[in-house]
């Protein structure tokens, strides 16, 4: 949740600052706000909203002169989505700006209030900022160090002091990078943000401080001075913009021929880079949202073609459950960005009860990434639009291709190379789904005015649904559930009415007759029949759609994109703002 940005250095920081901001919006929209600073003056500007709407106060504010300033893109957690609350907060001579959640903000705040502290917002960052700020005596590592051992949470923190000339900030269990540059310096949450003006950039373990000015970066643990590693990234300015594309979702969705077979490919051509699971008895999936669908289908890859006993679970329950390690057992764990707070809480879980880890993310550099025991990446590059699209396609094809690798490894699969062949020619079949995406464009105004839809589908087709269910719900804030075919009969066919949209996945040969047959129950009921399958033979209802017949390995690859299409064209039929759905965000680093 939530992004920062920073910059100190040769230039108004202004620009820099805006430009950053609209990079993070998709971290939270519901606020936003700088602080620059100059001649021992801090100018704070916020605003509600979107960061144009910033961008128009900052336009009618006299500004002062300034070459040092942070900014903060806000999705809410303490306190409502108001001005007040909009961040940087200033305590005395400290401002802050900050991604993350303080767990006892409650307590150190009611300890400052009777001390004399006065605050003025409801947020746990204005309480931060007093907890530095009663450290503060002139040096600011040292403040920053003794407060932050009083807090308790996670946090990144973006920093000014009122009496300095350099930027600070500080990070615990919340992305935070450095950027590097010449003549000038930044802070951000996402690379993305500073790619513009650089591609190097530092990472900070936890409890690591630093120190920008124009030309220098000192980091700090304990107060003590250590050395960094300088990184360069891959990514290009074009991967942060939309380019032609009316939206980034539609962008990404694009993509993913090329991102997927980019990924496979690095895999088909050497196996070996991929963790070998055969010898784990039980397999844990462990994830959240779109992560954890994609573990679905995983699940029933692994447990048909590997035969290993796997169960998914949402990091948030997993967490807090206790579990039962009484075989041979992987967590396998699931995320995006590589940040999510619950799925990072699961991971330590795993390693306190001494069980292995298997990390599939997109950003190497990420927490996960690099407390996972082993990790295996795939290559989806940067994604805008808050609703996933080509990690989550992307995620799949890597369980794809663990169970085919593991079932060869076992020597329960026979028709290995014909299948490693399919892979690699893959994204024709993508290339052409795509190629009919207006045929989606009518499916979208035909969900234009309906409240309420079903996704149903049996196995690994039930797997799908569930993403699929989550697009419609994320973009277009149509209510839509997921069920097994099967099941929408024990109660909840009690809701089908007059044309009600049902949105059916039959890929699977061996139960596609009992699909096909709750199907016609519904459409019984009156009910709009939405087919997508790869089987020509299935009849029509209202709406068929027929992908190319492939390996059951890689089959829920292309059922993926024609779900996703059914989403964003219901959205856009709308015309709602899809890359940035309300209430969302899209890095969940808070639980």
């Amino acid at each position: 949740m939530c992004g920062i940005v920073g910059y100190v250095g040769k230039n108004n920081p202004i620009e820099s600052l805006i430009d950053g901001l609209k990079k993070l919006e998709y971290r939270g929209y519901d606020s936003s706000g700088i602080a620059i600073k100059g001649n021992n003056n801090i100018q704070i500007i916020k605003s509600t909203g979107r960061i144009i709407e910033l961008e128009d106060k900052i336009k009618e504010t006299k500004l002062i002169k300034s070459n040092l300033g942070i900014a903060h893109t806000r999705w809410a957690t303490h306190g409502e989505a108001n001005e007040i609350n909009a961040h940087p907060h200033k305590v005395g001579k400290v401002t802050l700006v900050h991604n993350g959640i303080i767990e006892n903000a409650r307590d150190l705040k009611n300890k400052l209030v009777n001390e004399g502290i006065v605050f003025r917002s409801e947020t746990d960052t204005e309480v931060a900022a007093a907890v530095i700020n009663a450290y503060y005596k002139g040096n600011p590592i040292q403040a920053i160090t003794k407060a932050i051992k009083q807090l308790k949470g996670s946090f990144a923190f973006g920093l000014i002091f009122e009496d300095q000339d350099k930027l600070y900030a500080v990070r615990k269990d919340s992305p935070l990078i450095v950027g590097i540059g010449e003549d000038e310096n930044f802070i951000a949450s996402d690379i993305a943000a500073i790619i513009k003006y650089t591609d190097k950039y530092m990472l900070l373990d936890d409890n690591e401080v630093v120190e920008l000015s124009k030309n220098e970066v000192n980091v700090y643990k304990d107060g003590e001075k250590i050395d960094k590693k300088v990184e360069t990234s891959n990514i290009s300015i074009e991967d942060a913009n939309k380019g032609s594309y009316k939206h980034f979702m539609l962008k990404e969705i694009m993509e993913e021929p090329i991102v997927l077979q980019r990924t496979l490919n690095k895999y088909l051509k050497k196996p070996s880079k991929l963790f070998d699971v055969s010898d784990y008895e039980e397999i844990h999936i462990v994830a959240c949202g779109s992560a954890l669908y994609a573990g679905m289908v995983g699940r029933v890859l692994l447990e048909e073609k590997a035969n290993i006993r796997c169960i998914t679970e949402c990091a948030s329950e997993y967490r807090y459950k206790k579990v039962i390690y009484d075989r041979k057992t992987l967590v396998i764990l699931v995320s995006q960005s590589g940040e999510t707070a619950d799925t990072i809480a699961a991971m330590r879980k795993a390693h306190e009860e001494g069980i292995d880890t298997l990390a599939i993310v997109n950003v190497t550099t990420s927490t996960i990434a690099r407390e996972a025991k082993n990790s295996i990446f795939i290559e989806a590059g940067p994604e805008i639009a808050v609703a996933t699209t080509k990690a989550y396609l992307l995620q799949v094809a890597m369980f794809s291709l663990i169970a085919l690798n593991t079932a060869k490894s076992k020597e329960l699969e026979k028709n290995y190379e014909k299948i490693v062949d399919e892979g690699k020619h893959i994204s024709k079949y993508l290339n052409k789904i795509l190629k009919d995406k207006d045929i989606f464009k009518e499916v979208g105004k035909e969900l234009k005015n309906c409240k309420d839809a079903f996704y149903i589908g049996r196995g690994i087709d039930y797997a799908i649904c569930k993403e699929g269910s989550l697009k419609l719900k994320e973009v277009s804030y149509t209510h839509s559930d997921a069920y097994e075919a099967g099941e929408l009969k024990h109660g909840t066919i009690s809701l089908i009415e007059d044309d009600m949209p049902v949105i059916a996945v039959i890929t699977d040969e061996k139960i596609k007759d009992k699909t096909e047959s709750n199907v016609i129950e519904v459409e019984a009921r009156a009910a709009k029949i939405f087919t997508i399958t790869n089987d020509d033979s299935i009849k029509n209802h209202h709406f068929k759609y027929v992908v190319e017949k492939i390996s059951d390995y890689f089959q829920p690859i292309l059922i993926v994109p024609p779900l996703q299409l059914i989403g964003y064209y219901t959205a856009d039929s709308r015309n709602l703002d899809i890359d940035k759905p309300r209430n969302l965000a899209k890095s969940v680093t808070v639980e």
